[in-house]
């Protein structure tokens, strides 16, 4: 005999802060993951317009940053790569039966030095950059 057990409206917002740090983690990586999907088929379809050429390319990268949003962008885009790239660490570290006992710290190790990296790189980002 199988048990239920109600989970709740999906819109019921209050028991979000009954999750622990093991499903914010899950949480995170799965959207971090997505996020770098979907950055894929844009890089993808900035890669193509080498295919008229490479003046066209060379214009559309000055286009893109010139941008101050473009830009603003690649910070989050290091910020979600930091992070999907720690978290997946630490997913194997505890896969392999190292560290079960601080799954919690180490993921917040792991939003920690993906902050310290993310507003480190700030200066990076901003210049503009000339090619």
């Amino acid at each position: 005999m199988s048990q239920s057990y109600n989970r709740g409206l999906v819109e019921d917002f209050g028991r979000w802060k009954e999750f622990s740090a093991g499903m914010w983690a899950w949480i995170f990586h799965k959207f971090t993951g997505w996020m770098l999907i979907g950055y894929l088929f844009t890089h993808i379809a900035v890669l193509s317009s080498a295919l008229s050429g490479p003046e066209a390319y060379t214009n559309t990268l000055q286009g893109l940053e010139a941008l101050f949003i473009v830009r603003v962008l690649e910070v989050g885009l290091l910020a979600v790569a930091v992070f999907h790239i720690l978290n997946g660490l630490r997913l194997l570290m505890v896969d392999l039966g190292v560290g079960l006992e601080a799954q919690d710290k180490s993921f917040y190790a792991s939003l920690v030095l993906t902050a310290i990296i993310t507003v480190a790189s700030v200066p990076t980002f901003m210049t503009e950059v000339t090619i």
